[in-house]
Order: C-alpha cells, then structure tokens, then sequence
C-alpha cells in the first residue's frame, strides 16, 4: 500500500467515525475536490499532513472546517415533487383527522442549505391556502444540518439565480420570494416563520428536537454503512408519534426494521409509518 493510499484510508477513517459518512475505494477524487482549496488556504501539503495537523491541535477549529467540506451537498427545492404532493393530500388530511386542532411537527434532517424546510413551508401554506381553517394549530418545522456553512445559508435565506432555478416554479418564487436586487432573492417571513433551524450530527442524540408527526430524512442515508444506517433509523422511530411518517429519498429504502416500520405504497412513491 502506497503512503497516499494509507493517507486516504486513515482520512476515511476519521470521516466516518466522525459524522458516518462513509467514502469507497475509488473516491479520492472527491476528497481532492472538496479539500484542495482548503488545503491551499491553509498552507498543508496533502492528507497526511492535514491527519497529522488534525491529531496535533484538535481544538484548532481544522476538524470542524474539514468536515464542512465533506458534507456540503448540492439540493434543490421540492425534490422529487411526489413528497409534497402526498404531503399535502394525504399526510396533513390525515393528521387533521386524527389531532384535530394540534399543532404539526416535522422533522427535516440534513437539510443543506435550506430548500427541503422552506419547500416544506410552502407546500403547507398551499394546503391551508385550498383549505382555510383545518390546520388550527398551525405547523413548525424543525430543520438540522451538521454544516455551519451550509446552516449559516439556510438561515439567511437567500438564494440567487442558480439556486431559485433548481425546481422552483415562476408561480412559487412569485409568491413566496422577495427580489432583494437583480439575481437575488429571500424568503418571504410567513415561510420562514414556520422554520427552526439546529445544528445537528445524525451521530449524535435526538432528544433535544421532540417528537414529530412525520420525518423527512432524504438523500443522506445513502453515504452511511448499514450498521449506522439501521440505527440512525431505529433513533428516527423514537422520534416519531405513533402512526407518524418517515420519508426517504426517491434512491433509497428501508430494508429491515419490520417490527418499527410498515411500508406504505403511494403511486408514485412510498412512505413509511412507524408502529
């Protein structure tokens, strides 16, 4: 094994014991893309430099800003679209029937730079907007993202041309954005309001956030091993009402953990509810 070699498995390492991510065989080409800048800004040679930099000073903030890099992800807002259609016609229907008057929590994990919560928001304001005076106790979105970058974005809540392009409609940014100059745009505040964004590493305990009505925790389980995989989602169940919803991403599945989840098919897409 070559020293670069040893490097890059050492750099897994820390990664996944760190926050869970798990890198393959073939993936450092993504460490160099993510890193580089970074390890230019700070004068550090390559990995092995950087683990030995990490290693001497572990209160230096470089942990923090290494794994900021690593988990800053592209999204996008109503990913997939299908789960806020099933939101809006079956999930919040069905909680109006069962809480009526009760105030909706929804947990929206790893959410990047804000436009799962905020899209979230939206599809709710939509609901109440068809069906005026069913959600009595209003709605609260619990956001979490391990990235202080990424946390920092989604709090600000502006996003430019790119950003707004990425499955946001012209009728949606019409309504729910304001043009802060040309290119750019925020959040209006109702959207907002109904939006809490924490801090938080899936590796780490849930308690603190409550209990929720349904979960969204799309598009991150996949970068997991299956043991850390099986227990973020056996720590998702504890967080979850009985008879609430669990939500994954379009790619993945929830296989096993038949005694917490039952499979529910939508046409399109599929949801799980917890026992």
């Amino acid at each position: 094994m070559t020293a670069v070699d040893q490097s890059f498995n050492l750099f897994r390492d820390f990664l996944e014991r760190t926050c869970g991510i798990v890198l393959g065989d073939n993936k450092q080409y993504l460490v160099a893309s993510r890193l580089n800048r970074l390890l230019e800004q700070r004068g550090i040679r390559d990995l092995t430099e950087l683990m030995r930099h990490m290693q001497q000073q572990p209160h230096s903030g470089l942990r923090e800003v290494v794994v900021d890099a690593m988990t800053t992800n592209e999204t996008l807002w109503f990913r997939d679209v299908y789960p806020f259609e099933i939101l809006k016609s079956r999930l919040i229907p069905e909680f109006i029937s069962n809480q009526p008057g009760q105030r909706l929590r929804i947990w929206s994990a790893a959410c990047s730079s804000g436009q799962e919560p905020y899209s979230l928001s939206m599809a709710i304001d939509e609901y109440e907007r068809a069906n005026p005076g069913q959600l009595r106790g209003g709605a609260q979105i619990i956001a979490t993202e391990i990235s202080p970058s990424m946390l920092a974005a989604a709090k600000a809540a502006q996003y430019d041309s790119l950003a707004i392009a990425r499955g946001l409609s012209q009728e949606r940014l019409t309504r729910y954005f304001d043009e802060l100059a040309p290119g750019r745009w925020s959040v209006k505040t109702p959207v907002r309001s109904r939006v809490e964004f924490r801090q938080l590493n899936l590796l780490d305990s849930y308690s603190i956030l409550g209990k929720f009505d349904i979960v969204f925790c799309r598009n991150v389980l996949i970068y997991f091993s299956a043991d850390v995989k099986k227990d973020i989602l056996r720590r998702i169940h504890a967080t979850l009402k009985p008879g609430g919803y669990l939500m994954l991403g379009a790619s993945e599945a929830l296989n096993g953990l038949p005694e917490l989840y039952r499979m529910v098919q939508c046409s399109p897409g599929i949801i799980y509810q917890a026992r």
